[in-house]
């Protein structure tokens, strides 16, 4: 068991900033097209963390062309570049599900004050 923990503690990445639910995140993501490989930027709000040590995920939702987009990051993936947190949101819940059924304004999160 401890050999199981030596490796999974040698996958995990310290680079990265403290992600919470509420976040409005920027998440560049490493995406392969036949043999040349770019990057994408998924903007949006992190409704779900989920997960523990290095199998941690969360799932970012925004808004595209008036249809919400989810998609689901594994946190210490290598296909991450980077992630920047665009602004801490202040958020009562573990889990945002409820912010499928809103539309505009209306899924708005309020801003966490220092």
């Amino acid at each position: 068991m401890d050999i199981i923990r030596a490796i999974e503690q040698q996958q995990m990445r310290e680079d990265l900033p403290r992600v919470s639910v509420g976040d409005t995140v920027r998440v560049h993501y490493k995406i392969k097209e036949g043999n040349r490989e770019r990057i994408q930027v998924f903007q949006g709000d992190v409704i779900r963390m989920s997960g523990g040590m290095n199998r941690e995920t969360f799932t970012v939702r925004k808004i595209s062309f008036s249809v919400g987009v989810e998609r689901t990051f594994p946190l210490h993936s290598p296909k991450i570049e980077k992630i920047e947190v665009v602004r801490h949101g202040r958020v009562r819940r573990a889990k945002l599900y409820y912010l499928r059924d809103k539309v505009g304004k209306a899924a708005r999160l309020r801003e966490k004050g220092f």
